[in-house]
């Protein structure tokens, strides 16, 4: 089957270049009669093999366009890994576990959906837990199968990315919504498959490469359903370009990586592929299953990051930002370089204890770099061009750069024992802070009201139109100050307007990250909204009766204090109550309640009632003698044939129970599936009682 699957390949390939001779270039390589030979030959093995690639001759209906790009929701987070630069960590990570080591290509991750064979789906990775459809343009790309011979449902994760020999041909043609030219692959590739309009993106030369099995193929043997490799294998006989990769044994030693990483990096530049660094993860999709997931990332494989570029260039001066929580961030300004196609005069200093090591002169020269091809970030001093060498104190400020008011130092632990010394402004009523505040709630992953920049909202504090988040939502009583502002005018105002109520309509993550709980962000909000079942009133309810969030898995303990101290504070109880009566849940549940004037109840168990609240857990079981698994700690790992994930956590919580994340001297039972990894190893070595899916089902009150 690969053979053939290979063969449509090389058809498609050399009847697209007879095409583009015969058309392009008015200078046909072969005859009519060799052309209509492969053609049918090619519309033949379509036939046999069930695959038909999006570039095939044989697809010629065109390509079609959409007004907007749609939300759809990942029923399987598509979160990133962690990362490292360091080849001994990826010794490590191993844990005496095979696993494969492939590019990490750089584009933009794409999930595609297949039922009964056919491409039914194609949407973006967006923020890992919401992305936008891109079903139209997936016909566009240069490889993706629409018909693949299996006919289950089965749901894939890769990249879309443009060779760098195409990027450099477009280039200087093509530019962006900002009327520039793109100056890297990435962004192309980015901005094409987002493209509302297919042939646009047909023309911008998309490649795919998928790299993951999300859901489907549970039919193969269980061995070789376990095998990420065998099952990489199996999607290339379906027409799928695999994303390369090599595989690492359990015991492979940092030399032996090293030359992996060489090889792999070789055969990127001989095939004109874009990547940015390599991806280790394990070859036991159940051994990949029992490690789970924190907030950010799952736990299965982490990304090996190449260095940095980095560019030389002449430090002018420090500036110094007061942000929301009042520390206050020193940014390096220093002479215009051009990174990744973009100009940059400014780059992070990250905090007092970064300086001090550069010791930093203006007119000294430092290496700038972005780090993660993301933020502009100083990496060190290179030179001091006989000039007196500086000292942190003559840059620090003794007062805030906003407020006035004196700074304090504040220290605190680093990696590998280091100490980190911050600058802070404790001042809550400093006008950097209050603005920076607004700034957050109205951001896209916050409250999402488009168009109203930070220099807007300057101008609405100043006015004194917003001094609280409700304020927002009221402006018409500032009607006619805002559109005698500088810049305004009716329309400007009428536009803001219709983009502030348009946020009125929000979500239980998207209200909740608006709220500004240190650490609780976008995806530690769509956990809690996952756990909670989209209940504002639950997770209150839970939080102010001491609810211990770690049994929730990537809720960490600093994170589960931050939670319990916020909801402690009487003002923001105000906010977040009132601030509900303002706004349109998804489910609508939470706004009644605010409306009726619910009073806050003190809960029992609030473990039990946060998790009982839909039809998965909606069975309230009276606690009996007979239930010896109310008030235990409970840890499942492994693959069970009963349960997902969350049903199994579902069901240790309607029993009363705390679905525990990691096992440790306070857990009770231990839930083992198939191919359980080292959490069945801990329980071993503290003696703690583990308990098979049949045992635990068996033990279930009646």
């Amino acid at each position: 089957m690969l053979q053939k699957a290979r063969h449509v390949y090389e058809l498609v390939g050399k009847l697209n270049q007879y095409r583009h001779e015969y058309y392009n270039e008015d200078a046909p390589s072969v005859s009519d009669a060799v052309y209509d030979r492969l053609y049918d030959e090619l519309e033949q093995l379509e036939k046999e093999t069930g695959i038909i690639l999006s570039d095939s001759p044989t697809q010629t209906a065109g390509y079609r366009s959409v007004s907007n790009l749609q939300k759809v929701h990942h029923d399987i987070p598509l979160l990133s890994l962690d990362k490292t630069k360091e080849i001994h960590k990826l010794v490590s990570f191993l844990k005496n576990h095979a696993a494969l080591l492939m590019l990490k290509l750089d584009g933009l991750t794409i999930k595609l959906v297949y039922e009964n064979g056919k491409l039914v789906e194609g949407s973006t990775r967006g923020d890992g837990e919401d992305g936008e459809l891109v079903t139209h343009n997936i016909a566009a790309f240069r490889n993706v199968p629409l018909s693949i011979p299996y006919k289950g449902h089965l749901v894939l994760s890769g990249e879309g990315f443009i060779h760098k020999s195409d990027f450099e041909r477009m280039k200087d043609t093509l530019v962006g919504n900002d009327g520039k030219s793109y100056r890297n692959a990435r962004n192309l590739a980015s901005g094409s498959i987002r493209c509302l309009d297919a042939n646009i993106c047909k023309k911008r030369k998309i490649s795919f490469c998928v790299f993951n099995i999300l859901e489907g193929m549970d039919e193969f043997d269980k061995d070789m359903r376990d095998s990420r490799c065998s099952m990489l294998s199996v999607l290339e006989n379906y027409g799928f370009a695999v994303c390369p990769y090599v595989p690492v044994s359990s015991d492979a030693s940092a030399g032996d990586i090293e030359m992996k990483i060489q090889t792999l990096t070789e055969l990127a530049e001989r095939e004109d592929t874009p990547i940015d660094g390599m991806v280790l993860r394990f070859d036991s999709f159940s051994y990949s299953e029992s490690l789970g997931r924190t907030g950010h990332h799952y736990n299965d494989g982490i990304a090996f990051k190449f260095e940095d570029d980095t560019y030389e260039t002449v430090f002018r001066s420090v500036e110094w930002q007061t942000g929301r929580s009042g520390e206050i961030v020193p940014v390096a300004v220093f002479d215009t370089i051009e990174i990744d196609g973009c100009d940059v005069s400014r780059a992070s200093l990250h905090n007092l204890s970064f300086i001090e090591g550069l010791e930093l002169h203006p007119g000294c020269r430092i290496l700038v770099s972005k780090r993660n091809i993301i933020i502009p970030h100083v990496n060190e001093l290179k030179f001091m061009e006989n000039l007196e060498r500086g000292r942190s104190q003559d840059i620090t400020p003794a007062a805030c750069p906003c407020c006035g008011q004196p700074t304090r130092i504040q220290s605190r632990s680093g990696d590998k024992g280091r100490i980190i010394k911050t600058l802070h402004c404790d001042n809550p009523e400093c006008g950097s802070r209050i603005l920076q505040r607004f700034v957050h709630f109205t951001e896209k992953k916050a409250m999402n009201i488009r168009g109203i920049s930070e220099a807007t909202l300057d101008q609405l504090i100043q006015i004194g139109a917003l001094k609280s988040y409700q304020d927002l939502y009221h402006l018409d009583r500032y009607r006619d100050q805002i559109t005698a502002l500088e810049g305004f005018g009716e329309k400007s105002y009428e536009n803001m307007i219709r983009s502030i109520n348009n946020s009125r309509n929000t979500t239980f993550a998207h209200f909740l990250t608006a709220m500004d709980i240190p650490l609780i962000g976008r995806t530690a909000s769509g956990i809690l909204d996952q756990y909670f079942h989209g209940s504002l009133r639950e997770l209150e309810l839970a939080a102010v009766s001491r609810f211990d969030f770690t049994c929730i898995e990537g809720i960490g303990d600093i994170m589960s204090r931050n939670i319990q101290e916020w909801f402690r504070n009487s003002d923001h109880l105000l906010l977040w109550r009132g601030l509900q009566k303002e706004l349109n849940f998804e489910n609508g549940l939470d706004v009644k309640a605010s409306r009726e004037g619910e009073s806050v109840k003190r809960i029992s168990n609030p473990a039990k009632d946060a998790g009982i609240r839909n039809s998965k857990a909606s069975h309230h079981m009276n606690e009996t003698t007979s239930n010896r698994f109310a008030g235990c700690t409970i840890v499942a790992t492994g693959k069970l044939q009963n349960f997902t994930r969350d049903g199994i956590n579902d069901k240790i919580i309607s029993l009363g129970a705390r679905p525990g994340s990691s096992v440790t001297g306070k857990t009770d039972y231990v839930i083992c599936g198939e191919k359980a990894g080292s959490k069945l190893a801990k329980a071993r070595e503290l003696g703690i009682t583990v308990l098979t899916e049949q045992q635990f089902l068996a033990m279930l009150p009646a």
